[in-house]
């Protein structure tokens, strides 16, 4: 059983009190003496090179080329000069200091995760407060407890993060994985359970894998081959798994698939059964669809045998029952649906529907038994629950509306955990009886947050096109719709990804400022199936872009807040969102904060994994069309001469080899040379991290206090109250 603690990092984070109301805010169009301080920031030179590249016999000049190389002293003396001028700005900030404190303190509080058990012991994880990383506990016999992996020890700053736990299939030994400076390379530990020590020698250079154990001598993981040149930027498009048997060198591990020049397959996963009779295999060479194979392991020297032989659908094991294979598919099925099939002939063809589709996305889980199917109604949770035959035993009542996660464990578990969560309900963990369908509160969160000041309400509004978008809205009650509000409108739209309601520290702490924090389900998103994850790819993604705008609309037609007191925020994917919209729109909102993002879509599949992407964009070689698309809105390449943009910031870290710096590198430099208007255009790069996950508190204290300084001092806040 696997375990992700970047799940829990997520999940498990909570909210201070203590906040500002609207003062002091200067009336638009006035110049005042911070304007004044902003006009006279003096940027780093950015040196601009020759580059040029044809792309279907047009000419496309790319003068920041150079920042692409990470490991040039040109590049790092950039970084150095780029983050003097950041530091310096947001140091004059007279409440900076403040915030930062309210977060801290509302951060210091013990966080416990649900238990679990693996072999004869059960572990749950904890922070008790401000550590930064979560540690992984054993309790005793007697009811006391144990720290058994502390990965706080793994670096002295605290950024080398615990990534994932599995633990063979009696419990006797754990292998984990870890994260150097937030780096998507990794490299595996084996320890006896026991005695904590370590078994043999650490795999490295292994890379968007899980682990996979086939009883409790060796197990399944992925890698690609070390790239040439930057093992931060260079690409990665060969996936292979392996196995590794205990006590043989990294070296003679087997290629269990891929690594063959016939075929690449850029994600490749495996999944073993709780019985260890079969392996399957995910093969995929974009984000979305997958190949699937399968191994009888009862027989080793069984051929694979092919499932599904193209990537039309996402289709996974969800358990087995001896030879019954339990399989989660959107084959036919935008919404999803579960079936089952002998492995004898595992073929489509011979599917059964046991869960059949229905209006709503479907996500599904096991344990003790039983099926839990999950499904967003409006990105809302409801869950059921189903027996092994396809009958429905319950509809499982939740605490309120909002998210779950759990409902998941071994067949032999009598008891399951689940976690429920919204933007204004700190995450809350309940035990859950399958027998008798009854839940009861196992841990109330510790945080400092009284759910019963705040609103959280979800709207419907008309995108450009008059599609509509659901969109949840809180902030603190009694909140006057006069325009005057502080706002985050935060998206991300793309990939499948479903944006439901959950809990954190820093929404929380911005809503406790006296902020609203708006969520807008946008087309790209997996919300209502793929339908509406498609609407949002390729040659429509312009629909996300229109979504968002037309959410920052509606903030300010119905009086939450005003084009002067608007913020909007998104990373990765929702990083792009941010660009493209402040490049296509600059006078919409006041602040823009893209982090981590994609912003050279011309490029951006050149890197690492990138080329994994083009499902959802496209790739500027793909077509003419293709690439005139792209160049209509790629944010580096949309930056105009002569605009005035809004306040920006955007954040990015130098181990991040999910979506490089140099598209923030890049983007930054364009607004720089370019931006005719009075608000600061800056760039924060976070050193020894990555692309988020595993990212030390204290990093994230200090990354939220200066997003939140930046944000309220380019909306005119002088101070807070």
């Amino acid at each position: 059983m696997k375990h992700l603690l970047s799940i829990l990092t997520v999940s498990l984070l909570t909210a201070c009190g203590g906040a500002p109301e609207t003062n002091s805010v200067n009336e638009p169009g006035n110049i005042t003496m911070t304007d004044i301080k902003k006009a006279a920031i003096s940027y780093p030179q950015t040196a601009k090179g020759d580059v040029v590249d044809s792309y279907f016999e047009q000419k496309i000049a790319d003068p920041y080329r150079w920042l692409e190389d990470d490991r040039s002293s040109e590049t790092e003396a950039w970084v150095k000069a780029q983050n003097k001028v950041t530091f310096d700005y947001l140091a004059q900030i007279p409440y900076r200091e403040q915030i930062k404190q309210k977060l801290a303190a509302s951060w210091n509080y013990e966080k416990v995760s649900a238990p679990f058990k693996e072999g004869k012991h059960t572990y749950f994880y904890k922070n008790d407060g401000l550590q930064n990383q979560y540690v992984l506990y054993r309790q005793l016999d007697d009811g006391t407890s144990e720290v058994f992996l502390d990965p706080n020890t793994f670096s002295a700053d605290g950024t080398t993060s615990l990534a994932e736990a599995s633990f063979s299939k009696d419990g006797s030994k754990l292998a984990y994985s870890i994260s150097e400076g937030g780096s998507d390379w990794r490299k595996i530990i084996v320890i006896d359970v026991d005695s904590k020590q370590q078994l043999e020698a650490e795999l490295v250079d292994v890379k968007f894998s899980g682990i996979n154990w086939l009883g409790n001598e060796g197990f399944y993981y992925s890698s690609y081959d070390k790239p040439d040149g930057s093992e931060l930027s260079a690409k990665t498009d060969q996936h292979k798994l392996y196995y590794h048997k205990l006590g043989t060198p990294q070296q003679d591990d087997a290629v269990v698939f891929g690594g063959t020049d016939a075929e690449k397959h850029r994600y490749v996963g495996a999944s073993v059964t709780e019985d260890d009779r079969y392996l399957l295999i995910s093969a995929a060479v974009s984000t979305s669809g997958n190949k699937l194979f399968l191994k009888d392991l009862t027989k080793p020297d069984s051929s694979l045998v092919t499932i599904l032989d193209h990537t039309d659908s996402d289709t996974d094991l969800l358990d087995n029952d001896g030879s019954k294979l339990y399989l989660v598919t959107n084959l036919n099925a935008p919404n999803k649906k579960v079936v089952v099939v002998d492995a004898a002939q595992p073929q489509p063809e011979n599917w059964t529907d046991l869960i059949p589709q229905t209006d709503h996305v479907l996500s599904v889980s096991t344990g003790a038994g039983f099926i839990f199917a999950e499904y967003m109604v409006d990105a809302i949770a409801k869950v059921q629950q189903y027996d092994y035959s396809g009958k429905l035993v319950r509809d499982i009542n939740l605490p309120g509306v909002g998210s779950v996660g759990g409902f998941s464990g071994k067949k032999a578990d009598d008891t399951l955990y689940y976690t429920f969560t919204n933007y204004t309900t700190a995450q809350t963990i309940y035990s859950f009886t399958p027998t008798a369908g009854e839940s009861a509160l196992y841990r109330k969160s510790g945080a400092n947050f009284d759910s019963d000041n705040y609103v959280s309400e979800q709207v419907f509004y008309a995108s450009k096109d008059g599609t509509k978008v659901p969109m949840i809205i809180s902030y603190k009650k009694g909140l006057k719709r006069d325009g005057t509000n502080p706002t985050i409108l935060y998206g991300y739209g793309g990939f499948n990804v479903s944006l439901t309601p959950s809990f954190s520290i820093p929404n929380a702490a911005w809503l406790d400022m006296g902020g609203v924090y708006a969520v807008p389900n946008l087309r790209g998103g997996g919300e209502y199936g793929k339908a509406w994850h498609q609407a949002g790819t390729q040659l429509q993604k312009q629909n996300v872009f229109d979504d968002f705008i037309a959410a920052a609309e509606y903030l300010q037609t119905q009086g939450y807040t005003s084009s002067d007191k608007l913020a909007i925020r998104g990373g990765s994917n929702g990083g792009l969102l941010v660009g493209a919209v402040m490049t296509q729109r600059p006078e919409l909102v006041k602040v823009a904060l893209p982090a981590v993002g994609v912003l050279d879509m011309l490029r951006y599949h050149t890197f690492t994994a990138g080329a994994g992407w083009a499902y959802d964009y496209g790739t500027s070689e793909q077509s003419k069309e293709m690439f005139d698309y792209l160049l209509g809105y790629s944010p580096v390449h949309n930056v105009k001469a002569g605009v005035a943009h809004p306040a920006t910031m955007v954040t990015t870290a130098d181990h991040d080899d999910r979506v490089v710096p140099a598209h923030s590198f890049k983007f930054a430099a364009e607004l720089q040379a370019k931006d005719a208007g009075l608000n600061p255009q800056l760039i924060r790069i976070e050193t020894n991290a990555g692309h988020g996950a595993g990212t030390p508190v204290s990093k994230q204290i200090e990354q939220m206090a200066d997003i939140f300084s930046f944000t309220l001092y380019n909306m005119g806040y002088q101070q807070l109250p």
